[in-house]
């Protein structure tokens, strides 16, 4: 007769199949900004009309760095910062997961 499935087992691999776009992920914080651009004929002058800036911030061998984002790339960079994020999260349950069921096995006989 069949054991029951383990429901750690069952979620970890859950977590592990959601992660399909690991490749996509990116580090980092998505920023986004209003900035003026410093001409004097620019709507921005008066500085209520100001330019929306999109930047993603890394750390780069320890140093904080910020890139700019093109509009057109804004949602596909907010999108897979995410991805990093859902997979921190994910790691963070199946160790757990994998800790417990070490734990168990040590207690054993």
């Amino acid at each position: 007769m069949p054991t029951a499935p383990d429901p750690d087992l069952r979620l970890r691999g859950r977590l592990l199949r959601g992660l399909g776009r690991l490749r996509e992920m990116l580090p980092g914080s998505f920023v986004e900004r209003q900035r003026a651009c410093g001409r004097a004929n620019c709507r921005c002058a008066d500085g209520k009309n100001l330019h929306t800036q999109y930047q993603i911030s890394v750390l780069v061998d320890g140093q904080p760095k910020t890139f700019n984002v093109p509009t057109t790339l804004v949602q596909q960079v907010r999108d897979n910062i995410e991805l990093r994020k859902r997979f921190e999260a994910a790691a963070a349950s199946i160790c757990n997961i994998n800790l417990r069921r070490f734990l168990k096995q040590k207690e054993k006989p």
